[in-house]
Formats: C-alpha cells, structure tokens, sequence
C-alpha cells in the first residue's frame, strides 16, 4: 500500500525564501565547474569528426597526426571496448550500450554530421586540436534523412542496418521504424460519427535544443589500481557512472564520477559524450585527459528535442462534452532508437477527461544526433497539437476556450490516454485561478497602426517522476547538521531539500549545510531531471532527518537520565515529562543545546542518519499559461506584450525558486514557439548551430513573466512537494499559437511561428 500524508497548513521553514546555500560562491567565482578542472599531468582530447550526416566509413588515415609532435595517442572506434546489446534504464529515458557506442564513436558510417570518427590526447588543446584536423577519413556519401517522412519513405536509405523495428509487436527489418505503439480505450469509431463537432489538423515541429550556457565537459584519470575517476558537469552522477560502466566494460565500483557545478542542462546532460573517450585515452596514455566541446558540436553533435510530426483528430458532442480523440505521433529519434515518445503518449490527452481515445506512437530514426531529455520530453510538441485542436474546435463551435477546458477537465481517477489513473491533481483549481487572474480579467488594449494584438491559452502536463535517492545528515557540535546528496543541484534544490530537512529538525535553513558529493561518498541516486529532486531527494531528506531525530532523542535520554521512549520532540525542542514518583521534573533541552554535547562522555557518540527512497511518482502537474501577443504585418515579427504561467506546484518550499522555474520555462517554450529550430540543408547539416543564428530570446525579447503558484499538496509526499520544472514548457507553444489565431485569424501548424512564415501567410 502507497504511504499517504496529512498537512498541516502552517510551517517554520517550508514556504520561506532563505538565501540559496550556494550562493556566495556562484557570484564570486569559488564555485567549481567543469572546465575549472585541473590535475597534475593534465592533457588534452580532441575529436575528429565527420562533415556528412550519412556516409560509409572506407578508411582512416591517422599517419600524419601521428607525427605531430605533441601527441600522445589516438583511438577510433577499434579502441572501444565490445558492448552489450541490451537496454539499460538511465532514470530519464533508457540506452543501448551499443548504440551509444557507436554514437559516440563511429564504426562502418557515421549517421549525424559531426559524428566523432577518431580522438587525440596531446599535452596541450592546441596540438589536439591540431591533430585532429590532420587524420584523413574517407566516405562514401550516402542519402541523408532529415525528417521522418523522408526515413518512412520505401525508397529511404537504411540508417542502421542491424536494427529490428518492433511494429505492434511485430519484427520488422530493413526500415528506419525503431517502434509503433498503440494505446486505445473505448470505441473511438463509434464516438467520431456521435460528434457534432470534429477538428482534425496536422502539426509540425523541428528539432530544438536546451540551450544551456556551459558546453559538455569531462576529465578522466584511468589510475594505477584500474579505476577510473571522471570530473564533469552532469545531471546524475550516478548515471553517468552506469553509462560509463556499459560502455567501458568496467564494474561500477572501479568508476568514480564527481560532478561539478552545472551551467545548465535542461534534460541534455543527463547522455554521457567525452566522458568516456577521455577515459580511454587516459588509460592508452597513463595521464589525465580533459576534453570540452565546442559551441558549434554542442548543437550538431548532442541531444536536442525531437522533431516531428502530430496528427489529432477530436469530437465533442453538441453540449460541450469532449467525447472522443484520435492521434498519430512520429517523433525524430536521431541516430539511434529512442524519442521519448512514450511521455508523448502519457501527456498528449492528460487535461481532459476523454472516454474514447487512441493514440499511435512512431519511433522513427533520422540522420541526426540522438536525441536527449529536454523538459517535459515529448509533452510540448504534443500539447501544441491537442490545445491548438481544442481552441480550434471550440471557435468552430462558438465556445468559450476556457470554459470547455473547465468543463472537461480531467480530475482525480481520469484515466489519462495511456490508460493510468489520477490521483490528486489540481487541474480544476488552475483552470479557476486562470479565470480569476489579474491578466485574464485585463483588457488587451490597442495596438498601433501597422500592428495587430491577440490573446491566446493552453493548457499542459507532465507526470513527474519519482525513482531513487539518498541523503546523509551529521549533526555538527556547533548545532548545524551537514547534508550529503547525490542530486546535482539545477534549480535550487540545495536550498529546496535542505529546507525540507530544517522543517523536522526545528532548525533554520541556513544551519543545514548541504554538499553534492561524488559516486563513492553517497547512496545511489537517479538523475536530476523529469522534476524528481525536491520531491524524491527532499523525501529522502525528511526520512533522514526522523532518523535523526530518533537518534537524538536516545542522546537526550542519556543526558536526562531518562528512557528512550520518555523523550517527546517538537518544534526543535527535545523535552520530557515530569516523572513525579522519582521526583524528576520536566525538562527542555533545544537541538542545537544538545548537539553541544554529543562529544560528552557517555551520550554515544556522533549523531548521523540516512534516508534512502524509491518512489513511483512525484505528483501529477498541470499548468495553464495566458500569452498576449503584438504582431507587426510589416515585418511579420510578433512581440509577447504580456505573459502569465499558473501552475499547480503542491507545496512551494521555496516559492523564489518555484516562481524562476515557472518563469525559465515560459521563456524556453516561447523562443521554441516563434524562432528556435534545428535548421538544416538537404544534405543533413544544421545551418544554424551558434548562438548568433539559433536564436533563442533574450530580456530584450520577452515581458516580465507573471507567476500564479497554486498549491494543492498531492498526498505521496510529507510536504505535498510536486514536481515543478517540467509543466511550464508544456504550454506556451500553443498559447503562443492561440494568441496568433486571435490576432491575425490564421491557424499556423507548423513550429517555429517566425516572421517568414507569418508574412508568407497574411500574403505580404
């Protein structure tokens, strides 16, 4: 049985904004990130990489790199280590060893351009890269896929000849299809012909990327004893570790990885890219190797969100009922299987209570890099689709949009389209705190000439996962508790967990002392990603600091003269009842007055605790988003004048922070609505991999973002935490689009919604 919780509606530290714990050293300089790295002996990686996104591999000539002087060893992909060819669970999204591999070092072809073929270690980054430039590799072109039509064709090129698609259970071969999934409850073709009304539309999108501002970086040291320590910014420690494992055919315990500070991630630093190339030139070279990527391979080369194409078909009945929905979903996996089309497929209906619905899933693979986790992985594309199909429909019908949404909200026991059921969700409440907010209640004002104004909603989900962490707690004799996590901290989640750990204890935020230590220094922790940090680490936090509790209160006993079970803590103070028959009185003692003096004589010694958790889920989300926007039928640029993200967050334990990620999240999936795409020639090659040509927006571009936190605490967790960072990408992209359709009248059903494609559709 599920633990469930009570709450309490009043707390000391939950709901505060203390000062982040790592702040100082963030705005000073001290924080270490990966390229701060620096060992003794230290060396430098560079790759080679391939100019084509699909070709036969027909020799490399490594001769005259060789002979650069300066370098140390150079590996293709005969140095990579034999894999296994099985799937592995990476906490976000699973891997085949093998095809990692091979992603990451070409074998026969290289299948993305930009695709690694060869590695040199040299004694500085120069010679590296120098070298590198000189190893002479000869292709063979062949055709290039950019998209999943071009791969569906029967004419396509094969990508990966030793693929076995899986179509409805079946083996297929010869076919760029990694997967086709079906999922359907009801009788979606006896609903269709009981609609009234019917909106069907196909949608396109191109691939984007996280955009974050610290390039992949790794340095590896294969030591005398056979092991293999690893410094790199990364989203999971942990699972880079396994990565590592599988792909270097090492025991995880002969592999350490310590992960610096993170400059951003998104969901794209969860892969593993140079780690463990510059692993295996360490070990050819007995030096420590360092590697990092170049802005230009960061786009071309690592996981952006798939691309793609939905189909949506849905009917309501002549009272506004939402009765049925039908979709098709190809996603762009990349190079190797793997699109994250399941999570499409979990969120695509999720808002609405549909009795009949069905849904195809395409896992389709394309000459281009394999894709990563990007927030929310699938649901935007998929929520622009199905929100931009009801305002349609209800424009059709002469509905109000959010009323209907009201109307067919989904609520606790709605089975979502992949037929799991809700628990407590807040969809209801978000609906009504968006009709009661300020913006929605506001006039969209006049536009001046030459320009027109449109206001537009959307709704969006994501399930937030749960999985496994761990968190240690000392207690210091100054009365401060030090906090070990294995949870890179993205988005705040020092402070968020911390916090969770004062709240038992009785003591300010700001004496819990938190560190994010390496593999050796913790229990196994799962990835920083899919909003499962403040909820399963935080989880981890509380159980760890009950332990303790447990463990003072036998301190306290000790030093009361009294028995275990006599000792009550509330509020940070430890007390216990008169016991009238010995002539002992009440006591008190505070939790910092007793950490004093744990060193004392027999009171036992030091006080330490673990909690250790494995959770299904973190909460279901749901959020609604109002954009206003401004276009100009000059020059087809659409400004948003004005922006609020609503949102169920549970519980906010720091509501700065639950405010910053609904606020980034808006802007990414803004900049993904009207300008962000993977821009690419025929021949396979992105035109636009820099931060000048990928253009993603700026403070100049965007209006304050206006936050409404709505809390309904979900049950699974002791302080109703849900996941937060996800939900907030989920909408904009179609309440963007809604409020273009309110402004010029044009349903615009392909991604981005840039100038071009606005002054072509008015006709300018």
């Amino acid at each position: 049985m599920v633990q469930t919780f009570k709450h309490q509606s009043e707390y000391k530290v939950i709901g505060s904004r203390p000062v982040r714990h790592d702040g100082f050293d963030k705005v000073t300089g001290r924080a270490i990130y990966g390229g701060d790295i620096k060992l003794p002996g230290l060396i430098w990686g560079a790759l080679t990489r391939s100019p084509h996104a699909h070709a036969k591999i027909k020799s490399i000539d490594t001769r005259a790199a060789e002979k650069i002087e300066g370098v140390l060893a150079i590996i293709t992909s005969k140095d990579m280590p034999e894999t296994e060819d099985k799937m592995v669970d990476l906490g976000e999204g699973d891997e085949n060893p093998r095809w990692t591999s091979n992603k990451l070092m070409a074998q026969q072809k290289v299948l993305y351009k930009g695709h690694p073929v060869a590695a040199v270690a040299a004694v500085n980054r120069y010679i590296a890269e120098h070298a590198a430039t000189k190893i002479k590799v000869e292709y063979e072109v062949l055709e290039a896929h950019n998209d999943v039509d071009s791969a569906l064709r029967k004419d396509a090129a094969i990508i990966l000849e030793s693929l076995e698609g899986d179509d409805l259970g079946e083996e297929i071969h010869n076919t760029n299809l990694a997967k086709h999934e079906k999922y359907e409850f009801g009788d979606v073709d006896k609903a269709f012909t009981n609609a009234t009304y019917i909106e069907e539309n196909t949608y396109t999108m191109q691939m984007v990327h996280q955009g974050y501002i610290e390039p992949h970086n790794a340095t590896a040291f294969w030591d005398e004893e056979d092991r293999v320590k690893i410094w790199t910014s990364t989203q999971g420690a942990f699972t880079a570790r396994t990565a590592l494992s599988n792909l270097l055919q090492l025991d995880v315990s002969r592999i350490k990885v310590t992960p610096c500070e993170i400059g951003g991630g998104f969901g794209g630093k969860i892969p593993v890219y140079l780690e463990p190339i510059a692993a295996l030139l360490s070990k050819k070279t007995g030096r420590p190797v360092k590697m990092m990527m170049e802005r230009t391979a960061v786009f071309e080369t690592t996981g952006p969100t798939p691309g793609g194409k939905v189909w949506v078909k849905i009917g309501a009945d002549k009272k506004g009922k939402l009765i049925v929905a039908e979709s098709k979903i190809w996603f762009e996996a990349g190079c190797n299987p793997g699109s994250m089309i399941e999570p499409a497929a979990q969120c695509i209906y999720a808002p609405y209570d549909i009795q009949n619905t069905r849904i195809d899933t395409y896992d389709v693979i394309v000459n281009k890099p394999k894709v990563a986790p990007y927030r929310a992985p699938g649901s935007p594309q998929v929520a622009y689709a199905m929100e931009s199909a009801v305002n349609d429909l209800c424009e059709k019908a002469g509905w109000d949009p959010l009323e209907f949404r009201m109307s067919n909200a989904s609520d606790k026991d709605t089975r979502r389209g992949d037929g799991v059921k809700f628990s407590v969700i807040g969809t209801k409440e978000v609906i009504k705190a968006t009709k009661n907010s300020d913006h929605w209640n506001s006039d969209l004002g006049t536009s001046e000439k030459g320009k027109v104004r449109g206001r537009g909603i959307s709704h969006g989900y994501w399930f937030n996962i749960g999985l496994k962490s761990s968190v240690n707690l000392n207690v210091n004799k100054d009365g401060t508790v030090t906090l070990i996590e294995g949870s890179t901290d993205i988005g705040g989640s020092r402070a968020s967990i911390s916090m969770q750990a004062a709240e038992v204890l009785g003591i300010p935020a700001e004496d819990v002392r938190p560190s994010v230590v390496d593999t050796d220094s913790v229990g196994y922790t799962d990835v920083t990603g899919g909003s499962r940090t403040t909820y399963a680490t935080g989880f981890a936090a509380w159980e760890a600091a009950n332990n303790l509790i447990v463990e003072m209160k036998k301190r306290v006993a000790l030093y009361f003269d009294r028995n275990n079970e006599d000792v009550n803590f509330e509020s940070g103070v430890f007390s216990v009842e008169p016991d009238i028959e010995n002539e002992k009185p009440e006591r008190k003692i505070t939790f910092k007055e007793i950490a004093e003096k744990i060193d004392d004589d027999d009171l036992g010694g030091p006080v330490n605790s673990v909690g250790s958790v494995d959770l299904e889920s973190a909460g279901d989300g749901f959020g609604m988003h109002i954009a206003d926007v401004e276009v100009d039928l000059a020059t087809g640029k659409t400004d948003v004048i004005r922006y609020t993200a609503v949102q169920d967050v549970g519980k906010a334990i720091h509501p700065s922070y639950v405010e910053g990620q609904m606020q980034g999240g808006a802007a990414q999936g803004i900049g993904w609505a009207l300008n962000e795409e993977y821009f690419m020639q025929d021949e396979g090659g992105m035109v636009n991999s820099s931060f000048l040509d990928y253009r993603m927006p700026t403070s100049l571009d965007l209006p304050k973002i206006e936050t409404v936190l709505v809390e309904v605490p979900t049950p699974l967790h002791p302080y109703g935490v849900r996941g937060v960072g996800e939900v907030p990408i989920c909408p904009p992209l179609a309440a963007v689009g809604n409020a273009l359709k309110d402004a010029l009248g044009i349903r615009f059903s392909d991604l981005p919604m840039n100038p071009a494609k606005i002054i072509k559709a008015i006709g300018n």
